[in-house]
């Protein structure tokens, strides 16, 4: 009942706010519903980035408890999806590597930068009709946790490290998987990076 008061105040206050904003609100309240996909940052720092900055982005060998059958390196691939709009010089690990693997193509490459990233956790529960007859886990939304470490390559230090919790929607929760909540929240982590907001961006 809450959540459908807030969006009424949203709606009362469009007159106020731009479309563009009213839409963002609006997304984030029914995704905190549980309606729609929703997922939450957790960043250690608050470091800018120069837009210039050469990132090298890499995933860690690590099996997500709850998600044993995941793309190896979807973490990394997706990671570089969000990046590659906001840093023209990013470049991604083609398989998963340890710290100290990825530390040195890093610096082969000339990054400034390794994005150091890991699939913590995943949920993967059943989304269709055919996964209901071959599995026994339960119908419902997917849930995915991430961790990512941003690393300066010339003297190892750690600028910021962030985990990004995401859950699935009610509306949303069909026929998905959880490396399907793994794109938007990296997107704007990218963002928070140059600190720049997504409403901000066709202004």
């Amino acid at each position: 009942m809450r959540y459908l008061l807030l969006i009424l105040a949203l709606v009362a206050l469009a007159g106020c706010m731009k479309p563009s904003d009213m839409a963002e609100r609006t997304g984030y309240y029914f995704g905190d519903a549980g309606f729609l996909d929703h997922s939450q940052t957790r960043r250690t720092g608050n470091w800018r980035l120069q837009a210039d900055s050469f990132i090298y982005i890499a995933q860690g060998p690590f099996v997500p408890p709850g998600h044993p059958y995941a793309r190896p390196n979807v973490v990394a691939e997706e990671t570089f999806n969000g990046f590659v709009e906001y840093f023209p010089q990013v470049r991604r690990a083609k398989t998963p590597l340890g710290l100290d693997g990825a530390m040195q193509e890093a610096r082969a490459a000339g990054a400034d930068y390794l994005l150091y990233t890991r699939f913590a956790r995943g949920e993967d529960n059943v989304g269709n009709w055919e996964e209901y007859q071959d599995t026994d886990n339960a119908v419902g939304r997917d849930r995915s946790v991430v961790q990512v470490m941003l690393i300066q390559t010339s003297n190892r230090y750690l600028v910021d490290s962030a985990t990004i919790r995401s859950r699935g929607g009610f509306l949303t929760f069909y026929d998905a998987k959880p490396e399907d909540l793994l794109g938007p929240p990296l997107e704007e982590y990218a963002r928070s990076l140059l600190g720049v907001r997504a409403t901000e961006e066709f202004q």
